[in-house]
């Protein structure tokens, strides 16, 4: 509550009639602004005796003006006080003497009240209190000049009690502020929330892309090493190709990162705009002004309204948004490798006439070629004997699954490491080759590859290949010139490319993605195809300090594990890896 009038009197100064500024006090007691006083003695000067202008006191010498601190603390701290109060704007009507900054305010009355003449007023249902405020037009009826009281559902406008009973709104279904002010509220909280969500998807997006770009970065760093130990060996020949594979690896590298960038400027710009929107609502929901809610809330637009009616599902996913920005060809850049070693040994065997070596093989860890589980196959799947052939027959199989066009799985599944292994189908179309978790093949289902989250699939359909993934497919810009195929698993880095292996061979498309389970070979064929043909390849380098091991494909059910000592050794294994 501000300072009373009293007070204010004995602070203002007898002779600007002000409050004292800077107060300096005479040895008869009273106190005068500084340069007032000084103004009055100046003008006595010429007479030889001084007075003082309150109570007539004379003085022989000029007095000596003394500062008074602690007048000085009480008048800052009125001024500081009214200071508040003009902030504030809104005196209480009933205040008379002294301005008080008022609390409430009466709609009926059209009176501002302080906290005392709140305790004291009337407390009629009609006589309505709001937030302090001097504008009543917006909060009674323009019409009847009365309270507005309820709120109209049909024409989402608030009206008074005329209006209801009377007026153009009679008979139409209302609610009395209050109540449609919380049913407001709660409607805002829903897509509060609704957006809460959404921005914790944005925001995790936004984690995904960071984690995906140390993860590329980190994936970028291996192969870079990789490829400089295995050109170390052979430094006097292969500086110009490390140098041109680097560069072609960091070229990646600056485009997807800056995609990378651009998509997630653009998802925090999002979350930022979702945060201002939600910081807006926030103020409404906690505002106690049902009129100033319901007015707020045309703010809002529709669509905000109509995400809290449907349950809200985010389609750019993972897989979508890693497809967008892009990612490491890390197959691409191993064949550039190989061919520049190709080309390096044909011309050091010409140059230095070295003789291919010879090398011996000793029996390492056994492992066989990829296998058909028979019993994931569909009804008019026909699996060959030796398990590497299936195709499609008139005659029902009988097999533990009596559903058509079901994948047929490996026995073999993957959870780790880096495979490739090829595939040889029919010239005629309808046949799909990929991946597929083992939880896809469940009983009393219909699994079909590529229409779900656990399958990827490529597939020739019009002199096209097509390729899919929960259920979203895509076309690929390439005419089909062979029969046989390659597929290569990455399972850390969650990569799943397609070659044709044509002449020269040809990426078609890599997924990437995160694997959750373990994966298996899946084939699904039509009439008049098959599928022929499968070779596991283990791409597995083993650096050692005296010799290096290269795990190379399987024959005869053995892996060949042959040690390298020399260039010539090393340039024939890695021909043949």
């Amino acid at each position: 509550m501000m300072a009373s009038a009293a007070l204010i009197e004995e602070l203002t100064c007898s002779v600007c009639l002000n409050i004292y500024t800077n107060p300096a006090t005479l040895t008869c007691g009273h106190s005068f602004c500084q340069n007032c006083i000084g103004h009055v003695l100046d003008s006595q000067e010429g007479s030889g005796v001084y007075e003082c202008p309150e109570c007539r006191r004379k003085f022989e010498e000029r007095p000596e003006l003394v500062k008074n601190r602690k007048l000085c603390n009480i008048v800052d701290t009125v001024q500081f006080t009214k200071l508040e109060v003009s902030k504030v704007g809104i005196y209480c009507t009933y205040c008379i003497h002294t301005p008080v900054s008022a609390a409430k305010t009466c709609l009926l009355c059209e009176a501002s009240l302080c906290d005392d003449h709140v305790k004291v007023h009337n407390k009629a249902a009609e006589h309505v209190l709001a937030g302090p405020t001097t504008s009543f037009s917006g909060r009674k009826c323009s019409l009847h000049k009365k309270i507005l009281e309820y709120y109209c559902m049909e024409d989402t406008a608030c009206i008074c009690v005329s209006c209801r009973l009377d007026g153009e709104h009679q008979g139409h279904q209302v609610e009395t502020l209050n109540e449609a002010s919380d049913k407001s509220k709660e409607k805002m909280r829903n897509i509060l929330e609704t957006m809460a969500v959404k921005r914790a998807k944005i925001e995790k997006k936004v984690q995904d892309l960071h984690h995906y770009k140390r993860t590329l970065q980190d994936n970028i760093l291996d192969l870079s090493k990789q490829v400089s130990a295995v050109i170390g060996d052979i430094r006097n020949g292969l500086d110009t190709l490390e140098a041109r594979i680097l560069n072609d690896i960091f070229n990646q590298e600056e485009e997807i990162l800056l995609r990378v960038a651009n998509l997630s400027q653009k998802l925090e710009i999002k979350d930022e705009e979702l945060s201002k929107q939600m910081g807006h609502i926030e103020e409404l929901c906690k505002m106690t002004d049902p009129i100033t809610v319901l007015q707020g809330q045309e703010s809002i637009s529709s669509d905000q309204y109509d995400a809290v009616e449907h349950n809200y599902e985010d389609s750019e996913g993972h897989n979508k948004m890693v497809d967008t920005v892009g990612q490491l060809d890390v197959s691409l850049v191993l064949a550039t490798l190989r061919s520049g070693l190709t080309d390096l040994v044909t011309g050091v065997q010409k140059q230095h006439r070295i003789p291919v070596a010879s090398v011996a093989s000793v029996k390492g860890k056994r492992a066989s070629d990829i296998l058909l589980d028979v019993k994931t196959a569909g009804n008019n799947a026909k699996v060959s004997l030796d398990l590497k052939l299936v195709s499609w027959s008139d005659t029902k199989q009988n097999h533990e699954r009596l559903q058509d066009y079901s994948p047929v799985l490996s026995s073999r599944s993957f959870s780790s490491g880096r495979h490739y292994w090829e595939v040889e189908t029919s010239e005629a179309d309808g046949w799909n080759i990929g991946m597929a978790c083992s939880s896809i093949n469940t009983h009393g289902a219909t699994p079909l590859i590529g229409y779900n989250k656990k399958s990827w699939y490529l597939c020739s359909w019009l002199d096209h290949y097509l390729v899919k993934h929960n259920g979203e497919g895509l076309q690929l810009p390439v005419i089909p010139s062979s029969q046989r195929f390659r597929i290569y698993l990455d399972y850390e880095l969650g990569q799943l490319s397609f070659y044709e292996l044509s002449d020269p061979i040809k990426h078609l498309h890599t997924f990437s993605t995160i694997f959750t389970e373990p994966l298996h070979v899946a084939l699904v064929v039509g009439k008049d195809t098959w599928f022929l043909g499968f070779t596991l390849y283990f791409i597995v380098r083993r650096f050692l300090k005296k010799n290096m091991y290269v795990l190379c494909k399987t024959i005869t059910a053995e892996l060949r594990i042959i040690p390298v000592s020399s260039l010539c050794n090393l340039i024939s294994i890695l021909l043949c890896a």
